[in-house]
């Protein structure tokens, strides 16, 4: 038997090779490392850093004073550095007393004019549990009444007639097996629907992660990590996957009862100030597709390089409903391939970046693309810049 190495023997035997932290770090550094994976949470989920105010949540501001007493302890950069992908640290600043550094949630509510809650109050923050029990809390995930559940009812109910019928079918969970907007999953006897996905980040040792939300077949939801849902599915034993159904239309022309609105295709204009942006205005957009609200996905566009670090205007939305987002949005991107623009700027840190999904077309050329997908021409076709037109390839 040829010699393995460990990453290879727990590879071969199914177990992820993750840093190991429990039990490596004291009470203290334990304290540091939570406190710190909420500020990154809070990123992932809102786009930026904690910001201070007093207009804003009281959890926000919590976060941005946390985080300013992090950005003060040299320490605390050493045993975040593989964490701090976003460089919310930036370089350590002037030490100060350790005294001050407790990090202790009770003091910085305090500090922020908050009362420190009585014993048994839902709202005690300082009973901080150790990473171990955090991430299998995470894996858990608190579930909440979903709202809109009647919307979803209709994928469920038809998700089951499929399933019954063989149109698809149940196979077991791969450890590395994807997660994508609109998959169904079996995970502890419900079945579970992914209705969005956020902007895939990189964990410490590597690996793909995004923030989900998941919709349950007895009416809740949760905001859990794309880890944490495949985890549990892997980790249990009748963990499934339901198969696609066959490819059919994007969507049809009409919403119809019972019909679920899946999504939105959206383009948006800039109001960046770049010069090259601003010759061109009213030819360079943004098309892209959502699940949730447009409003929502631009409310921080001017802190986000994907937004050109800068404000932007809804110009056009199209409702869609019965379809995958993901292929459409590919479908859109590749027709619109050649007219893609090739701009690189700067990120808030300095980093160069490419912004992806932004378009050298005129609003006509996406109208009529649009249309194309409707009526099922779209296939074969392509943008032409030279013409300004759609065109078969």
């Amino acid at each position: 038997m040829p010699d393995l190495s460990d990453d290879e023997l727990l590879d071969a035997l199914g177990v992820e090779a993750e840093p190991v932290r429990v039990g490596s770090h004291t009470p203290q550094e334990e304290r540091i490392i939570v406190g710190f994976e909420d500020i990154l949470r809070f990123y992932d989920k809102h786009g930026h850093a904690p910001w201070h105010g007093e207009d804003n949540d009281i959890f926000e501001r919590l976060y941005a004073v946390r985080l300013d007493r992090l950005r003060r302890l040299p320490e605390a950069h050493k045993l975040l550095a593989s964490m701090d992908t976003h460089g919310l640290l930036g370089e350590p600043v002037a030490e100060v007393e350790p005294e001050a550094e407790a990090l202790d949630d009770d003091a910085l509510l305090a500090g922020l004019g908050v009362d420190t809650p009585h014993e048994g109050d839902i709202t005690v923050l300082k009973h901080v549990r150790t990473i171990a029990e955090r991430r299998t809390a995470e894996e858990i995930a608190n579930r909440t009444p979903c709202k809109e559940f009647d919307q979803f009812r209709p994928l469920f109910e038809r998700a089951e007639r499929e399933l019954q019928s063989g149109v698809r079918k149940s196979v077991r969970f791969g450890q590395e097996a994807g997660v994508n907007v609109g998959d169904f999953f079996v995970l502890g006897g419900q079945m579970v629907y992914v209705a969005e996905k956020g902007e895939e980040t990189k964990t410490p040792n590597g690996t793909p992660d995004a923030r989900l939300r998941v919709i349950y077949s007895n009416g809740t939801e949760s905001d859990l990590l794309m880890r944490s849902l495949q985890r549990a599915l892997y980790k249990d034993e009748t963990g499934r996957r339901l198969t696609g159904t066959a490819e059919g239309p994007l969507f049809g022309g009409e919403m119809e009862d019972g019909d679920v609105e899946s999504g939105t295709i959206y383009v948006l204009r800039s109001l960046s100030e770049n010069s090259y942006v601003a010759e061109h205005r009213d030819l360079i957009h943004k098309i892209g597709v959502t699940g949730g609200k447009v409003e929502t996905r631009i409310a921080h566009a001017e802190h986000d390089a994907t937004y050109l670090l800068a404000g932007v205007e809804v110009v056009a939305t199209y409702k869609l409903s019965g379809i995958n987002r993901v292929k459409l949005e590919n479908v859109l991107h590749r027709v619109f391939a050649p007219a893609q623009l090739n701009l690189t700027i700067q990120d808030r840190f300095g980093q160069p970046v490419k912004p992806r999904e932004w378009f050298l077309v005129p609003l006509s050329a996406v109208d009529e693309a649009v249309d194309r997908i409707r009526d099922g021409s779209i296939a074969g076709m392509v943008y032409d810049p030279k013409t300004a037109a759609l065109t078969i390839a």
